[in-house]
């Protein structure tokens, strides 16, 4: 079973919500396998992905309500 850790980012604007994230992913819990980020501000759709990818994390958007987002950022 992965292990999942959950990122609640609301309320932050960028660059905030993509520091947070590469953060976790590179300090806090650089091992692990899923990290959900949950973001109300939508230009982080577009900072968050790129980011995860090059530290090796694919990356899916799904939207849990009218502008709120779950990025759900998966080691490959």
């Amino acid at each position: 079973m992965k292990s999942i850790e959950i990122l609640d980012v609301r309320g932050e604007i960028c660059p905030y919500p993509m520091l947070k994230t590469n953060k976790q992913l590179d300090e806090i819990t650089p091992d692990i396998e899923q990290l959900d980020v949950i973001t109300d501000h939508s230009p982080a759709l577009m900072t968050i992905p790129p980011q995860a990818i090059k530290r090796g994390y694919s990356c899916e958007i799904e939207e849990t309500v009218r502008g709120e987002w779950r990025l759900h950022l998966v080691k490959e």
